[in-house]
């Protein structure tokens, strides 16, 4: 398996397209959980920073550095869920982050179609590339964030509905987030993540097309 740094010398277009991407995207995640948890109740990301689309605030060295390496990073905003005076709060701030990704998805769909209609073969072959990575982006950081599995936002918002998913243990909720990552780089997992973001994003891109007649 190649590292995702050998892109910057294969393509480095693609490189940078998507470390500048994924970025924007992680930043607008992070802002999103951050803004939507000041609304309900809970200011600790705010008053540390977190409204803010800065990657140092919002993701750190460490995230940037393995982006770089390896294509995948990561960012993490502080919520203090006893703040919130609704039960429902905390889910509704764990759903915040990958809805404001599946928001850029529909957004880059869009731009894709109303630049496929204003230039159509003409377009700069650059400009597609840039809006297709940026749909492809969020439409996997919208899936993988939804997984049910702890340390990701879908498990926050699906154990509202399944309260046994309160009750694992942290150990144990390590151990499934470890047997994630293991399996999404060496088992079929990963590409079925790419895949399904690449639906997302083709279907918006898709739909804004046909709306526009393009």
């Amino acid at each position: 398996m190649n590292l995702f740094i050998t892109h910057l010398a294969s393509d480095p277009y693609f490189f940078f397209t998507w470390i500048l991407i994924v970025i924007f995207s992680i930043c607008v995640h992070e802002y999103a959980h951050a803004y939507t948890a000041l609304r309900l109740g809970d200011d600790t990301a705010a008053r540390e920073g977190h409204l803010s689309l800065n990657p140092m605030v919002q993701m750190g060295p460490t995230s940037l550095f393995f982006l770089a390496l390896i294509g995948i990073a990561w960012g993490s905003v502080p919520v203090a869920i006893e703040r919130f005076q609704q039960r429902w709060a905390g889910a509704v701030v764990a759903a915040a982050g990958p809805i404001a990704n599946l928001a850029l998805c529909m957004a880059f769909g869009f731009l894709e179609a109303v630049f496929g209609l204003l230039f159509g073969d003409e377009l700069a072959p650059e400009i597609r590339i840039f809006l297709r990575v940026g749909g492809l982006a969020n439409g996997v950081l919208f899936v993988l964030n939804m997984l049910p599995v702890p340390m990701l936002d879908g498990w926050s918002v699906f154990a509202y509905f399944f309260p046994a998913m309160r009750r694992v243990s942290p150990g144990a909720a390590q151990h499934v987030t470890l047997l994630l990552i293991v399996a999404i780089f060496l088992t079929p997992l990963g590409a079925m993540i790419w895949t399904t973001g690449n639906v997302v994003a083709r279907l918006f891109a898709g739909v804004f097309s046909l709306i526009l007649g393009v």
